[in-house]
């Protein structure tokens, strides 16, 4: 199953997340049945983001959103786990420092957008100013309503200008899934760090921020900054999907290891020039 074009959101659509099941996972019927295909993924992220980043003519933003519990953290782990950590940069866009509310809301983001050759995980990202500022009125809605052209603009500029392909990912899980997994935390040792106040009294703001969600879905998937409702449910699903997505837009980069800068034939005799030599005086042997 062609999973980019399964779960992309068509640029136009009015999004209504209520049409979409969460734990939807396609023709792979469990994690056990779906891990060969999921390793398969990895291995090409891991082979063409090296060329992508020794041959620095493209860059790749990856936007991960959800509502809390959804697996941000998780899925940022498994895209990462592929990845040589050289060549990526995560970043995540919380509740604004003093300094950052007195630039526009785009200001603190722009820095972190990936350099050619690199990868940028944003783990929340520059909608969080029309999600998290809309559904605790923070802003009026002139404001934060302008802001989709200016988000549809600004990915537009980092597309065009410095070769950037942009994949959006909205992690999608209903209310129950979500309640299970805040049991998770509390039974966990290991996850209780992640335990908030804040997720209760969030979680009694779902509806507000599902429109919320549907409206940033619908004003801003664009062509050159697609958007794709990921269900994750199923974790291993969300896993899979996500590798599919990235593997496929690294493909289509269509990615080359770069030409030596050097003189080959001149590296080589004086390779063989230094064997030679350390071969004489014994520093080959005692290395």
């Amino acid at each position: 199953m062609n999973l980019r074009k399964r779960l992309i959101v068509d640029p136009g659509a009015k999004v209504k997340l209520a049409e979409i099941d969460p734990g939807f996972h396609g023709d792979w019927k469990s994690e056990e049945e779906a891990k060969s295909e999921l390793a398969g993924n990895l291995a090409r992220i891991t082979k063409l983001q090296r060329k992508l980043y020794a041959s620095r003519s493209h860059s790749l933003l990856i936007v991960l959103q959800g509502i809390d519990g959804a697996g941000k953290d998780g899925a940022c782990w498994h895209v990462i786990s592929a990845m040589d950590p050289q060549g990526v940069n995560v970043a995540g866009f919380k509740q604004p420092t003093p300094e950052e509310r007195d630039h526009d809301f785009l200001w603190r983001v722009h820095p972190h957008a990936p350099a050619r050759g690199r990868v940028a995980i944003f783990n929340r990202s520059h909608y969080e100013d029309v999600l998290v500022t809309r559904v605790h009125k923070l802003a009026p809605k002139n404001v934060w309503k302008a802001r989709y052209a200016f988000i549809n603009e600004w990915e537009k500029l980092i597309a065009a200008e410095n070769n950037t392909t942009i994949l959006k990912f909205f992690l999608y899980i209903s209310p129950e899934e979500q309640l299970a997994r805040f049991e998770q935390r509390l039974d966990d040792p290991a996850r209780q760090w992640k335990i908030s106040a804040s997720d209760y009294s969030e979680r009694d703001l779902w509806d507000d921020y599902i429109e919320a969600f549907e409206a940033a879905l619908s004003n801003c998937a664009t062509k050159h900054a697609p958007w794709f409702v990921i269900p994750s449910n199923h974790k291993w699903f969300r896993n899979l999907a996500l590798s599919q997505i990235i593997a496929d837009a690294l493909d289509d980069m269509e990615l080359k290891t770069p030409k030596p800068t050097v003189d080959l034939q001149k590296i080589r005799r004086l390779y063989h020039s230094q064997v030679e030599k350390e071969g004489k005086t014994g520093l080959a042997s005692a290395t």
